[in-house]
């Protein structure tokens, strides 16, 4: 196995970036305050509540992870944000309704007036149902990525931060596919200085982040850092990144429940999922070429469970079906049904149904300040390129060409773990549990 790392000291102030100030982000921002404040507790956070194994059941060592690697704490953090909505972070909590103003925004009010997001590199080409006047002007694409790397460097400096991490928390682009301006550095490069359409801005902000140095997560499907020039540039350069598209509401309980079936060796024939939700997400998503980028990540999940080509006679003629609707009375309540269709012992058929009533931004809040504390870990530790041990929270985790991805909750958080463990020097836990039985 490959030698255990030496991670560098978590000491000093960790900026965390946020392109895009909206529900997801501000529910973050506020969730941090109110527990640096002794206000809330960081439920569905694994770096901060979950305890990992270490050595046999017999030795009773169960850590928090946080008391296993040095993780920035929560004290040393420090927030900022784009957006072309120039709302500040308590006006824009207010707008997107997530969180209570009077229990949970008032408290914290100064705190979150005193973010106010940067003019963001924002066009209407790519989404199609948001703007704002809070836009970046330049001369090109590369003129863009200079100007978001000073903002990042001016940030840096203004509050004091040792090290920057930056989280995707904007709106869902239009779907593209990965062509000759994302195959090189270069001509990735050169597609920025020609304003090439292929140049989402999602990929000017992963590009500014790698060649600043700062590890890069996408929360949104579109493509964004997962593009062959910046895994190149991230390897290059010694930059963790991750992606995409943050696992939170109806697909966090497709990667429960298809792995079990699988595990029972029952068949699916049918799998419908339909969403409504009312946020800004979801009104992005009322544009069909921005649902079509969503739809790809939503679709993918069960062919890679479910491994049809391996088990035909189970999952080969699945009729697999995503339906995502915006109804703005639900705000940013969305609800997720599901109608499974299945089948077990000689064929005979059963049924699922799963109404799951969830909260986006409060599923996704602790995903968020979970990848920014992992990887500014990767990065002290020296880790560069993809980091496919944070599939975890991931509809679409990103992993190398030629590799499918891991999409079974239950061995990403199990791969998440032991890369932990091997962090830390210690064993990895196979649960094969021999020896407790080795006379």
């Amino acid at each position: 196995m490959e030698s255990t790392p030496r991670i560098a000291s978590r000491e000093g102030r960790l900026g965390v970036l946020l392109p895009g100030l909206g529900a997801v982000a501000t529910t973050v921002l506020a969730g941090v305050e109110a527990v640096r404040q002794g206000l809330a507790q960081p439920f569905g956070s694994l770096s901060q509540m979950n305890t990992i194994r270490l050595g046999k059941r017999t030795d009773e060592r169960s850590p928090l992870i946080r008391e296993l690697v040095p993780l920035a704490e929560l004290p040393q953090l420090v927030f900022g944000a784009w957006d072309p909505i120039a709302a500040d972070a308590y006006d824009s909590a207010v707008d997107a309704g997530v969180l209570d103003r009077h229990r949970h925004l008032d408290p914290i009010r100064d705190y979150l007036k005193s973010v106010v997001p940067m003019p963001a590199v924002f066009d209407t080409a790519y989404v199609k149902r948001l703007d704002g006047p809070n836009k970046k002007r330049a001369d090109d694409k590369m003129a863009l990525a200079e100007a978001l790397r000073e903002d990042i460097r001016r940030f840096k400096v203004e509050n004091d931060c040792d090290r920057l991490a930056m989280i995707w928390c904007g709106s869902t682009e239009i779907f593209l596919r990965a062509g000759p301006a994302h195959a090189t550095p270069e001509a990735f490069e050169d597609a920025l200085r020609a304003s090439d359409p292929a140049i989402a801005p999602s990929m000017i902000y992963a590009y500014a982040a790698i060649m600043e140095g700062i590890p890069y997560a996408n929360g949104a499907p579109n493509l964004s850092g997962d593009l062959p020039a910046l895994e190149e540039l991230a390897r290059r350069r010694g930059v963790p990144i991750a992606g995409k598209d943050f696992k939170t509401g109806q697909t966090l309980m497709k990667t429960i429940l298809a792995p079990g079936l699988k595990a029972r060796m029952l068949g699916v024939s049918g799998w419908f999922s339909t969403n409504i939700l009312g946020n800004r997400d979801g009104a992005v998503l009322d544009d069909p070429e921005s649902f079509k980028t969503k739809e790809e990540s939503k679709l993918g999940v069960l062919d890679y469970i479910l491994q049809p080509s391996m088990y035909p006679d189970l999952y080969g003629d699945i009729f697999h079906k995503v339906r995502i609707n915006y109804y703005p009375p639900r705000g940013d309540d969305k609800e997720g049904w599901d109608n499974l269709d299945i089948f077990g012992w000689m064929g005979y058929p059963m049924q699922i149904k799963v109404d799951f009533l969830c909260r986006d931004s409060i599923l996704a809040a602790p995903i968020v300040l979970d990848l920014a504390l992992f990887l500014d870990l990767a990065s002290r530790a020296g880790l560069s390129g993809i980091q496919e041990w944070l599939s975890f929270y991931f509809k679409s985790p990103q992993c190398p060409e030629g590799l499918y991805p891991e999409h079974d909750l239950f061995i990403q958080h199990w791969k998440l773990k032991n890369t932990l463990r091997w962090l830390a020097g210690e064993d990895q836990i196979t649960h094969l549990g021999r020896e407790y039985y080795a006379e």
